[in-house]
């Protein structure tokens, strides 16, 4: 099984969340601040007379776990609803999980997913 975490501009959180729901259990989004290569918001402050550029973008991290047989699949949907050709679009990261417990059904592994 693989986890699935994928780092993106928050506007497209409607976008990757339809792409994704039919092929994976389950997933989580999380919203908050970055900062990366993509090009920070210009914010105009002093009633409106003096402007500056924001510390942080804000954006969403989408994480799921799937066999590793969907990981190909999953992470195309993703990086294809997520792109806009500008830096900044995001970036995905796999990682291995070792096994997962389903609290409710208390179902282990891929039949926890």
């Amino acid at each position: 099984m693989k986890r699935i975490e994928a780092t993106i501009q928050i506007d497209k959180t409607g976008l990757v969340s339809d792409a994704i729901k039919d092929m994976v259990g389950g997933f989580t989004i999380l919203e908050g601040n970055g900062r990366g290569s993509g090009q920070r918001q210009t914010i105009r402050g002093g009633r409106g007379t003096g402007t500056f550029v924001a510390e942080f973008n804000k954006v969403a991290t989408v994480s799921t776990i799937v066999e590793d047989s969907k990981v190909e699949a999953v992470i195309k949907a993703i990086s294809d609803a997520a792109f806009s050709g500008k830096a900044g679009d995001g970036i995905i990261v796999v990682s291995t999980v070792d096994d997962v417990l389903n609290i409710a059904s208390k179902k282990r592994g891929s039949e926890a997913l």
